[in-house]
């Protein structure tokens, strides 16, 4: 079932009356003009079923079938296979796993290689195209050999704004670049909120609002968020920031990869 949300218009969502105005709906006046250019702003333009369904033939049609590709060239995979293996973001001790969006596996990949071993990994997406890919990816049988260890990640398809888990059922949580697609981020992020247990455990990595993320914006058709404004947002939602990540030293100095950070739910 798809959750009917009010038309947007070119200035954000319409809102009820008495509606609260999320943080991150809030006009961000600093933003650049060229920035505010490049981006897409098909996002706002069009309600949020057309959206998701407009989401889910893109991932399930040719850019979704060259997405681990684009994730190798820019070294996403390698670096995101790094901060793992150097335990930047620990899984040691983590039971049960959420893979939020989880593309073609480029991170759940690196769930399997690294999380103890018999840990629980689930992995969901939007799109059974994806699902379908990640799924072929990992249960590789060459793959499976070398990193298996005893885990076997169960795949669902799903929607980020309506879970089908129950409250607290996982204490570790990984989201790489799946909230720019949510006109809201109130709406997923409080669904993973919900879904994950207290004291869990959160990698989120999501486009920031710089021009390297407008020109994201514009080839995926998502948006980008502000870090402050994301930051207070989650910590309305009880998901408190612990640390800032980086790829390297060089995405720090640059501002590049946008936003990633560790969250812990209180």
């Amino acid at each position: 079932m798809l959750t009917k949300l009010p038309r947007r218009g070119r200035k954000g969502r319409a809102r009820k009356s008495g509606e609260k105005r999320s943080v991150v709906d809030r006009p961000r006046k600093r933003k650049k003009v060229l920035n505010r250019i490049v981006e897409n702003s098909f996002i706002n333009r069009v309600s949020f079923e057309e959206y998701r369904e407009k989401v889910r033939a893109v991932y399930d049609g040719p850019q979704g079938a060259v997405l681990s590709t684009c994730s190798f060239l820019s070294l996403h995979t390698l670096l995101g296979d790094r901060m793992l293996r150097k335990r930047k973001f620990d899984l040691r001790g983590c039971k049960q796993i959420l893979d939020v969006g989880c593309g073609a596996g480029q991170i759940s990949r690196h769930l399997v290689k690294y999380a103890d071993p018999g840990a629980g990994v689930t992995c969901f997406d939007l799109s059974f195209g994806m699902v379908r890919r990640a799924r072929r990816r990992i249960n590789h049988q060459q793959f499976k050999a070398r990193h298996a260890k005893g885990t076997t990640p169960g795949f669902v398809v799903a929607d980020l704004t309506r879970l089908p888990f129950a409250d607290e059922s996982f204490d570790c949580i990984t989201c790489g670049y799946v909230l720019e697609h949510l006109p809201d981020a109130r709406l997923g992020l409080a669904e993973l909120s919900r879904v994950l247990a207290p004291g869990g455990r959160m990698l989120l990595l999501t486009t920031e609002d710089n021009f390297g993320g407008a020109w994201t914006s514009r080839l995926w058709r998502c948006r980008t968020y502000n870090r402050h404004e994301l930051a207070a947002l989650c910590k309305e939602l009880g998901l408190l920031w612990k640390k800032e990540l980086w790829y390297t030293s060089m995405h720090k100095i640059l501002r590049a990869g946008g936003i990633c950070v560790e969250i812990q739910k209180e």
